[in-house]
């Protein structure tokens, strides 16, 4: 099996940059990211139970991993909600299927927003970790079109090592995110 390009280019190249620019010692000092959790809430799901099915599967084309069903933790009457009803999917990437999505999601996902002008730099949360949110699951291209029910958003946490969101900034920089 092939090893991810991201993966090559961070080893040979990013993480000697790193080092350089961040004045560390040894090249484990570099920050890296750690994985990326995918979430998608279907709050649809309490009138119609097949939607959470619907989303598992696209979710599932979108990663490559079955996805883990979330179930809601408390009763809400106002919303017709019940505990330990289904309320969402999550799917978590490590190693190399992280980087494949990575790879995916900036060279191909991205580019494919309407009116894109790049990822806002605020989206960090202060530990060095990068959130993104998605309006719509139609920019990835495993997703088929004509198949959609109904458009979903997702929400996009990529954890990283890095201690602060300066050195954060750079790693995803460094990958090619296209970040304002």
């Amino acid at each position: 099996m092939r090893e991810p390009n991201l993966k090559v280019q961070y080893r040979e190249k990013i993480a000697p940059e790193m080092k350089e620019k961040l004045q560390y010692r040894s090249i484990m000092q570099c920050p890296k990211i750690e994985k990326i959790c995918i979430n998608r809430g279907v709050g649809a799901a309490v009138a119609d139970k097949k939607l959470i099915e619907v989303a598992a599967n696209e979710l599932h084309l979108i990663t490559g991993q079955k996805p883990m069903i979330t179930l809601a933790k408390k009763s809400v009457s106002n919303f017709k909600l019940r505990e330990k009803m289904p309320i969402g999917v999550k799917s978590t990437l490590r190693r190399d299927k992280m980087y494949e999505f990575l790879d995916r999601l900036i060279n191909i996902a991205l580019p494919r927003v309407r009116d894109f002008r790049g990822l806002s730099d605020k989206s960090f949360d202060g530990r060095g970790n990068f959130n993104i949110g998605i309006k719509e699951q139609i920019i990835f291209p495993e997703v088929s079109i004509e198949k959609v029910k109904k458009i979903f958003g997702l929400e996009i946490t990529i954890v990283t090592t890095a201690k602060t969101d300066k050195e954060a900034y750079l790693l995803l920089k460094s990958f090619g995110m296209p970040l304002k």
